[in-house]
């Protein structure tokens, strides 16, 4: 199996377990077999399995023990791309770019706004290829 054939490693670090069922879902119904994807609700936890395997990573901005500037140095720090890292946030768009530079990672994207869930969408088709 050649490394375009293998399946791309997801993971999502949400404390919300409901989104992390939600990202899995639509991750695996819309990619299938490309994508194996791993959900965490503790950061703790993820961080310890983060390293350059990782080909995408939906990272909430918003989380009780870690947040995610601190899951985001740690990834880094694990070897992880930051152009494979998407933050994610409840926070309008706006709050988002300024707390965090989005030239350091992927995409900042507003969880529920629907402009912003299209793009996400065409993001996720083309990192998803690669």
């Amino acid at each position: 199996m050649n490394d375009r054939d293998r399946p791309r490693r997801v993971v999502v670090v949400d404390d919300s377990g409901l989104q992390c069922m939600v990202w899995r879902r639509m991750l695996e119904r819309r990619y299938g077999a490309r994508a194996a994807v791993e959900t965490y609700t503790d950061p703790t936890e993820a961080v310890k399995v983060l390293g350059p395997d990782v080909h995408l990573i939906l990272l909430d901005w918003e989380m009780p023990e870690m947040n995610g500037l601190e899951v985001f140095e740690a990834a880094i720090a694990a070897d992880v791309n930051p152009k494979r890292i998407i933050i994610t946030s409840s926070h309008p768009a706006d709050r988002l770019h300024e707390l965090f530079d989005c030239t350091e990672c992927l995409a900042v994207i507003e969880k529920a706004e629907p402009r912003q869930q299209a793009a996400f969408m065409m993001i996720l088709d083309s990192i998803m290829k690669r």
